[in-house]
């Protein structure tokens, strides 16, 4: 079976025992057949019923590729970050101990290159070209091929939009509404503030919309949190610089503010008391 797929090359991600077509799950290739045209049916002797197959996947779901094989006794220790290879065989069926097939699995994004393909031959004299191999298992030899795989193109994952946001289409251009915070900040006490300023809260309270399907969309939605370089402790090394710049920096109450800016307007309205001068008429300067 080629490893070229439509010019993209995929690398092996599992590998498994298997009795038969029925045991191999559905997203693995069972390999029947050795290079060199033999059954490739590895079984102790003629009177099993049940053979084992060596079987492989190039499902990509999990993130993880297999970077080695190696093929140990079973008086060997496994080595450091490989496993056995799983086995989906029959209930009565079980893989010999003396010699195990273990595998190396690694995160796709960790290594450049990995398995690509793996084959079997019979135990003769032939030479599989670009393969490395692997061990004699059971009169079979183990071949596989090593390189750069393709790795998979990261697939954008859909946002999900209310229905007003769907709505809004440049064809039926509306009118914006002003944009409002996702969490708007509690309410103050009503006795320390003007009347100017209560009515200006009573005003926006109630231009807010019923439905609040879109409360939780503000201009910051998408936009990436990042610290500016100036205030980057690690970056540039000015810890004591900055800590005097946040120390010399004045948290003002709410009393602090309103003694500050509170603007009671005595001056306007002593103005607007006065009593206008009358201009006298033709028949008063008469007299």
């Amino acid at each position: 079976m080629s490893v070229m797929e439509h010019g993209v090359v995929r690398p092996v991600t599992a590998v498994a025992w298997t009795s038969n077509t029925g045991t191999c799950p559905k997203d693995f290739t069972l390999i029947s057949i050795t290079e060199d045209g033999a059954a490739a049916n590895f079984t102790r002797s003629f009177a099993m019923k049940s053979g084992y197959y060596l079987c492989y996947s190039k499902n990509l779901t999990a993130g993880m590729v297999v970077s080695d094989i190696q093929l140990i006794s079973d008086k060997d220790s496994i080595p450091h970050g490989y496993c056995f290879i799983a086995e989906h065989l029959e209930a009565k069926a079980s893989v010999w101990k003396k010699k195990r097939v273990c595998m190396r699995v690694v995160p796709v994004g960790s290594v450049d290159t990995a398995v690509l393909d793996i084959k079997v031959t019979a135990k003769s004299k032939m030479m599989l070209q670009h393969y490395t191999y692997v061990g004699d298992v059971h009169g079979y030899v183990l071949w596989c091929r090593k390189g750069h795989f393709s790795s998979p193109m990261p697939k954008a994952k859909p946002r999900s939009v209310s229905l007003d946001i769907r709505r809004l289409s440049l064809d039926q251009p509306s009118a914006l509404l002003p944009l409002r915070p996702s969490n708007p900040p509690c309410p103050l006490p009503q006795s320390k503030m003007s009347q100017r300023r209560h009515s200006l809260n009573i005003k926006n309270n109630s231009d807010k919309p019923a439905d609040s399907s879109t409360q939780g969309i503000t201009a910051l939605d998408g936009v990436p949190f990042s610290l500016h370089p100036k205030f980057d402790v690690q970056a540039n090394g000015m810890a004591l610089q900055l800590n005097s710049q946040l120390n010399n920096i004045r948290i003002k109450s709410f009393q602090d503010i309103e003694n500050e800016y509170n603007y009671n307007f005595v001056v306007e309205e002593s103005a607007a008391k006065r009593t206008r001068p009358s201009v006298p008429t033709e028949a008063e300067t008469a007299q």
